[in-house]
């Protein structure tokens, strides 16, 4: 997220400016540039990514690894994540009451629908996966806790999106259909088809994917709110669309997730 998408997201949130810190969201989208699987980034990797100054980049890395957030591999010339980010992570999810909730019930529906079942939230303008349960009786899909997805193209980002109040739904869909754009990506289509999720969740409960973030992924999800910590949760259940098609995901899963959904709010 570059410095003028830092400040957008500030301004689409409704946040007072004056006490946003820009320095302290620059270096936490050092951190963010991080996606699951990669092990090292130089600084060129992080310019390219957040869109700061190679300069600023410099200054933020050596900050955070001398605070122990990230280390530096002298070998390799680039910097990995140190075990202070493990450390947040950790608190993080020990004190998710509702993930530990959740957990055998999402198993237990994993394996009832053989597909994979997650649990994510929103995290600036993607959304992450907090856990995965994968259905332990058939083959099929889920990314890691920690992955980010498309908050315009999965069935997660819609479902969080379609519960948001009109107003903020649409000045989220605006930075968001920028940042669409500057990737090169079909910006209206997206927020067309962002529009379409609107209506389904309002008519089924629930939102869809359906090829549209992988060619062979087919995702449902349903929202919930998390009382105690205050935010949106989003239940998922995706898998290969050659084997599972769009009427399964409606009519087996939907039914299921939804009240899996009520259950956990």
């Amino acid at each position: 997220m570059s410095t003028t998408s830092i400040r957008n997201f500030a301004s689409s949130e409704g946040l007072d400016e004056r006490k946003f810190v820009v320095a302290l969201a620059r270096g936490l989208e050092l951190l963010r540039a991080f996606r699951p699987g990669e092990v090292l980034l130089g600084n060129r990797d992080f310019v390219e990514r957040t869109g700061l100054p190679k300069a600023t980049v410099n200054r933020l890395a050596y900050t955070l690894t001398t605070l122990g957030y990230l280390r530096f591999d002298e070998a390799a010339g680039k910097y990995a994540l140190d075990t202070g980010v493990l450390s947040l992570g950790f608190a993080l999810l020990a004190g998710a009451d509702t993930l530990e909730l959740a957990r055998p019930h999402m198993r237990e529906l994993a394996r009832e629908i053989g597909a994979a079942v997650s649990l994510g939230c929103r995290d600036g303008f993607d959304m992450i996966y907090l856990e995965t349960i994968r259905s332990e009786t058939a083959l099929t899909l889920g990314l890691a806790p920690g992955s980010r997805l498309s908050m315009l193209t999965s069935s997660m980002g819609r479902a969080y999106l379609a519960v948001q109040e009109p107003a903020a739904r649409a000045a989220l869909l605006a930075e968001l259909a920028k940042l669409a754009e500057a990737a090169g990506e079909d910006a209206p289509a997206l927020v067309r088809a962002a529009g379409e999720a609107v209506k389904d969740f309002a008519r089924d409960g629930c939102c869809y994917s359906f090829r549209d973030w992988h060619d062979d992924v087919n995702a449902i999800a349903a929202p919930f709110r998390d009382v105690r910590n205050g935010r949106w949760l989003v239940l998922s259940s995706s898998g290969p669309a050659s084997s599972m098609g769009e009427d399964f995901f409606r009519q087996v899963i939907g039914p299921k997730l939804r009240a899996l959904a009520a259950r956990l709010a």
